[in-house]
């Protein structure tokens, strides 16, 4: 095997095949330091504590891993009733030199089992027995692809539980339900499972989806909405009797959403960590009034206005900077400091403007946002739909009872030096796991010239533009294989994206280095227009005294 630097909390290991790499994610499941496993096509990404291990010790522990011939023991079976009239099934039967009559025949005969899931929760990466099956991505993904579509892409057939975009060939569709956060597990395609494709007409599909737990799509069912419906705001637009309030949105400004520390540990579902872009902001914000440091907060983009209701409590805006104001309700105004906790009383509203510094402002009140949790978090992960709704004007959430917050007051505000669009900021990064795939110069003009942070960024991940773009040594595509956040993937046009925390957990785009861990919170602060000059840390095994290029 060979184990390259994913980034500085991750390690790479390529396998023989894809059965050997099913078989190390599971030799390693109880080794110590290991925090998560991101099993691959012919990889499996291994994230460790550093706390607890080092790189090195880690990759030495790896090498010597001996396993033995047995295959991967399936875990249950699932029939999923296909229609088989996808956008690309008469090009995938070209690019086989087959009838599309046989891509369909030979699609429902081949035996087929999820190696891995990722890309988003309840996407399995099913392998069959057939060999005919290796088909290329398409040259340009489509920007949204229906939820169900029946999919293949190298060695794989896949369904999307949700509608997101995607570059594989859709073939056909299905009414089955691939996520259901109140099933167990909640993928229907979880790793190990046995599927069999059958034939269905457009009754028998629907049928199926109902008896799959039918009106749930990939995880909308998992906490998604619960802050935002209309039940809740009815409910939370009442003044809480258990000593706690509500936080109403009037204004929301670009996005607000609520998070916290994340999910991590998931993988296996193909769910992401997710959580704050900032946990330095949230971490901050949770301190000034006395919460624990993950405890759920908003995040929010652009200016925006909340109304309190409730009992006096204590509250702080961390992250971004921007102007704040406190508007009581007999219209009183006050200007408040960033960072610093200040008394909310029923009636307040808050009013955020457009930070001048930073991207995302972070809202945190004593005793918590207390939104439906999915999978143990409350964080709004945009990419695989779980977790509360971006919240709208006239949603309000629920604020914990500020009485259990579980510290006292912080009122030392935490300076931080954020960027403004225009100007430029430095990142550490690692090389790797794919950065032999690029030429040498591409190496050089990575570190060598600007990055603009483009407006098409989000919390998936921020969108670069260089004038040189990187140029690739390696041609063809990449087997899917796991990616961290920090993780910068270069797509064919050569500029990079720099993935943030709801980032897709495969890919199959080739990754030419990732931010460091340190850096990753002012990552998740950078402005459209702001700028980035990358550099790079030592190779592992390298001294520190070497060219860290």
């Amino acid at each position: 095997m060979r184990i390259l630097t994913a980034s500085d909390r991750a390690l790479l290991v390529e396998a023989a095949d894809l059965d050997e790499a099913m078989r190390l994610n599971l030799a390693w499941a109880e080794v110590p330091g290991i925090a998560e496993l991101v099993p691959g096509a012919r990889t499996v990404l291994v994230r460790f504590d550093p706390a607890r291990t080092t790189a090195d010790a880690l990759a030495a522990v790896l090498a010597d891993t001996a396993v033995d011939a047995a295959h991967v023991p399936h875990v249950g079976e699932a029939t999923i009733p296909v229609r088989y009239d996808g956008e690309d099934l008469a090009d995938v039967a070209d690019l086989l030199a087959v009838s599309a009559e046989e891509v369909v025949a030979r699609h429902l005969a081949a035996q087929w089992q999820v190696a891995f899931s990722g890309f988003a929760p309840g996407f399995g990466y099913a392998v069959g027995s057939d060999p005919l099956f290796d088909v290329p991505r398409r040259s340009s993904p489509r920007t949204r692809v229906p939820a169900g579509s029946v999919a293949l892409a190298g060695h794989f057939t896949g369904v999307y539980p949700r509608e997101s975009p995607g570059g594989w060939q859709l073939i056909g569709r299905t009414d089955a339900v691939m996520w259901d956060i109140d099933r167990d597990p909640p993928a229907l395609l979880a790793p190990g499972t046995l599927v069999r494709f059958v034939r269905a007409d457009r009754e028998a599909a629907a049928g199926a989806g109902a008896a799959a737990g039918a009106g749930t799509v990939a995880g909308a069912g998992a906490g998604a909405g619960a802050a935002a419906g209309s039940g809740d705001r009815r409910a939370t637009r009442e003044r809480m009797h258990d000593g706690s309030g509500v936080l109403e949105v009037v204004r929301p400004g670009l996005q607000t959403l609520v998070q916290d520390g994340g999910r991590p540990g998931h993988a296996a579902l193909g769910v992401s960590a997710s959580g704050a872009a900032d946990r330095t902001g949230l971490r901050d914000a949770n301190r000034a009034v006395g919460n624990d440091a993950g405890a759920a907060a908003l995040e929010i983009v652009g200016a925006a206005q909340l109304r309190y209701r409730g009992p006096a409590t204590v509250a702080a805006v961390t992250g971004a900077v921007s102007e704040l104001v406190r508007t009581a309700a007999d219209g009183g105004r006050a200007t408040l400091r960033h960072g610093v906790p200040f008394a909310l009383d029923d009636g307040d509203e808050l009013h955020l403007g457009h930070p001048v510094r930073g991207l995302r402002q972070v809202v945190g009140v004593r005793g918590g946002v207390a939104a439906e949790p999915a999978l143990g978090s409350s964080a709004a992960d945009t990419l695989a739909g779980l977790g509360p709704a971006p919240l709208r004007a006239g949603d309000a959430v629920r604020i914990g009872d500020p009485r259990r917050a579980p510290h006292a007051v912080d009122p030392a505000p935490v300076p931080r030096a954020l960027p403004a669009a225009g100007e430029v900021v430095e990142l550490g990064i690692t090389w790797g796991p794919r950065d032999d795939w690029f030429r040498p110069d591409a190496l050089d003009t990575l570190l060598g010239q600007e990055w603009e942070v483009t407006p098409r960024s989000d919390r998936v991940g921020i969108r670069l533009r260089g004038a040189v773009a990187l140029e690739r040594a390696v041609p063809g595509e990449l087997p899917s294989e796991g990616a961290v956040t920090g993780a910068i993937q270069v797509p064919p046009d050569g500029q990079p994206v720099l993935f943030l925390p709801d980032h897709p957990l495969t890919g199959g785009y080739p990754i030419i280095g990732a931010v460091v861990d340190r850096d990753l919170d002012l990552a998740g602060q950078l402005p459209p227009g702001a700028r980035i000059r990358f550099r790079a840390a030592p190779r592992r095994g390298a001294s520190s005294e070497e060219d860290p290029s």
